[in-house]
């Protein structure tokens, strides 16, 4: 019981600060995201980079500093604060050349037995993680509109799509889907976690009229198919290291990164669909 009341007021402080962050304005969602996106960044560097311990920390500085760099530039370029593609172009060279050879030149002095693969994990981390938010103020901004409500409706069916694949995957489960990378899911599971999450999306339709809801239900494909995979993806890199959660920011349910693991993977596909729907 205290385990459950546990989870109950975790996810309550989570969702609250979730709806304050996207409903408190422009600022305030590129505040959360960006947050975010470094508690995230933090987690998988803390999970890839456990051999040098002297020189970690400063790693892991470096990376997440590096990982933020796509979000804040392209966030700065929709709040209007780059006032047109050149300036862009200018900081993004400006910051993103110079933190990678910051990187490569720390690893000459930090003297590692494996100086590549901890400049490779620091660009992954971008990659993995940072771009795929930055993507995300593609889909919150456009045409001086802010579309609060899609993002929260990705959110929800991200998450409901997880929950709906474990509650039917624990019930009817018996196929499995990926036994050596996750034991629990389920062929079964990830159906009916298809079904609700597409029944949801046309509720979402009535609520949120960002999108009509053939469009939602397209959303819902989207979110189904590669937020399940990046689900997969995370797995593989928990059991890559040998462990459970991400990290244990939100006691009852492990770290941040294994909140967000499959948004950051499907988020990519749906810019690139709400982009072109939106002409």
């Amino acid at each position: 019981m205290e385990g459950l009341v546990r989870r109950g007021a975790t996810a309550l402080i989570f969702v609250a600060v979730i709806l304050g962050g996207l409903y408190g304005g422009r600022y305030s969602f590129v505040l959360l995201f960006a947050i975010i996106t470094g508690l995230c960044l933090w987690e998988f560097l803390s999970i890839t980079l456990h051999n040098n311990a002297k020189h970690d920390r400063i790693r892991k500085v470096i990376g997440i500093a590096f990982g933020l760099t796509p979000f804040l530039l392209v966030s700065m370029l929709k709040l209007e604060m780059m006032n047109s593609p050149e300036k862009f172009v200018f900081y993004t060279s400006l910051l993103c050349f110079p933190m990678i050879f910051i990187t490569f030149v720390f690893e000459l002095f930090a003297k590692s037995k494996q100086p590549f693969f901890n400049v490779a994990v620091i660009i992954l981390g971008m990659v993995y993680i940072g771009i795929p938010f930055a993507l995300l103020d593609f889909i919150a901004f456009h045409e001086n509109v802010f579309y609060t409500d899609t993002i929260l409706g990705l959110l929800i069916l991200t998450w409901s799509n997880d929950t709906a694949a474990y509650m039917v995957g624990s019930r009817f489960g018996r196929t499995k889907l990926f036994p050596g990378i996750s034991p629990k899911k389920t062929w079964e599971g990830t159906i009916g976690g298809a079904v609700i999450t597409i029944l949801i999306a046309i509720l979402t339709s009535f609520i949120f009229i960002d999108c009509t809801m053939n469009q939602w239900i397209v959303l819902a494909v989207i979110v189904v198919i590669f937020g399940s995979v990046g689900d997969l993806v995370e797995s593989m890199l928990k059991r890559s290291y040998g462990i459970k959660d991400s990290g244990n920011l939100l006691p009852g349910h492990g770290g941040l990164l294994d909140r967000f693991d499959a948004f950051i993977f499907l988020v990519p596909f749906a810019t690139v669909y709400l982009l072109w729907i939106r002409g």
